[in-house]
């Protein structure tokens, strides 16, 4: 099969879909592999790397989306969308319920979307959604923490605090990969940390396996009100899979914070848990409202390229694999958390939440 891996051109994405090693394995089992020329770059891989690996540079990114399957780290953006064919099979993080201008470009394309955001296990998890997840958790602390000093317009506080001050209080919404991620940084730093979910099972596990500096918590809105007076630093890290996320803190929770309490929306490619959100850039990566301050990148991994890129191959490549050496078809059919990836399929949406995210269509997909 033939694999293009064109370099991403979202603002300030850094990251590359394959390192040289991953298409090594790509190449060495017979597939043809097109990188788009400085690709890798970002991420700390030069073309020479992928041309040692086996890899043919290319030097436009229209010569990147001639394969068979396309594999990238974001969902394609507005230039991109001409250049998705018939058939062509685009494998990537979509989120397509924060984006119905992707979708209905996705569902005019006809192509066949494998998101990696909706392959599920049996158990549940969502192994390719988790490294970055795990990366996004562990950033949402070190840039929340930024953004709490003054010259950042946060309340100037130091996360651990020192001796005879008392440390920040952080409030993880959230008690999934991010979360569980989010508090282990913020506790190391010495932040006294409380993390809220709905599963009780969940809490359970990680009251057993977090330090004492963290503290579980059921949440509910009333909960969520009263944390959020004495709260310094807040990461959302809702999710539901391949669905808009739920708001969780609405505008007029604002009024109950403090000037300069930093909220850290790691749901925002999903639409975001926080009512007054909206995304942002690493270039221009915070705002504010009523004197809080927002961090809302879409792309929070994209801030460490070199460890998310290899992450994310470890994670993707035997399914891409798979699907390179089987056809998604038959991939799918033989493999059903790949199955569960697939969202738009030759202009239909088959996945349940994202057709419910804009009120359209919904065609249930069997493959035998």
């Amino acid at each position: 099969m033939k694999i293009g891996v064109p370099k991403e051109i979202k603002n300030n994405e850094n990251r590359v879909s394959l390192t040289p090693s991953g298409v090594y394995q790509l190449v060495s089992s017979g597939h043809s592999v097109f990188v788009q020329t400085t690709a890798g770059l970002g991420s700390g891989f030069s073309d020479e790397d992928y041309i040692k690996s086996g890899a043919a540079i290319v030097s436009t990114i229209e010569e990147a989306y001639e394969a068979d399957m396309v594999v990238k780290v974001k969902e394609p953006i507005e230039p991109e969308y001409k250049l998705i064919k018939e058939n062509q099979i685009v494998f990537t993080y979509f989120h397509f319920a924060s984006s119905l201008a992707l979708t209905e470009a996705m569902v005019k394309s006809k192509s066949i979307c494998i998101a990696y955001e909706t392959v599920t296990l049996p158990d549940k998890s969502l192994p390719l959604l988790v490294p970055m997840s795990e990366v996004a958790g562990r950033m949402s602390i070190q840039e929340g923490a930024k953004y709490l000093e003054k010259p950042q317009q946060g309340k100037g506080i130091l996360l651990g605090g020192v001796p005879g001050v008392k440390p920040a209080n952080v409030l993880i919404i959230g008690g999934g990969v991010v979360g569980l991620q989010a508090a282990k940084v913020a506790a190391g730093m010495g932040a006294m940390v409380t993390v809220l979910d709905k599963n009780l099972s969940r809490l359970r596990y990680l009251s057993d396996i977090l330090p004492a500096n963290v503290t579980t918590v059921y949440s509910d809105e009333y909960t969520i009100r009263q944390l959020i007076k004495d709260t310094d630093l807040v990461v959302g890290a809702v999710l539901i899979p391949g669905a808009k996320a739920a708001t969780v803190i609405s505008r007029d929770m604002l009024k109950d914070m403090k000037p300069g309490t930093v909220l850290v929306d790691v749901s925002v490619d999903q639409g975001g848990c926080f009512e007054t959100t909206k995304p942002t850039t690493h270039e221009n990566p915070i705002y504010l409202v009523d004197d809080i301050v927002h961090y809302c990148v879409a792309n929070i991994p994209g801030a460490v390229p070199m460890t998310s890129t290899m992450a994310l191959t470890n994670a993707t490549l035997p399914y891409i694999t798979s699907v390179a050496e089987m056809g998604w078809e038959r991939a799918c059919a033989e493999y059903p958390d790949l199955r569960s990836g697939l969202n738009i399929i030759k202009g239909d949406i088959v996945y349940k939440a994202v057709a419910e995210a804009f009120d359209m269509e919904y065609k249930e997909y069997n493959i035998k």
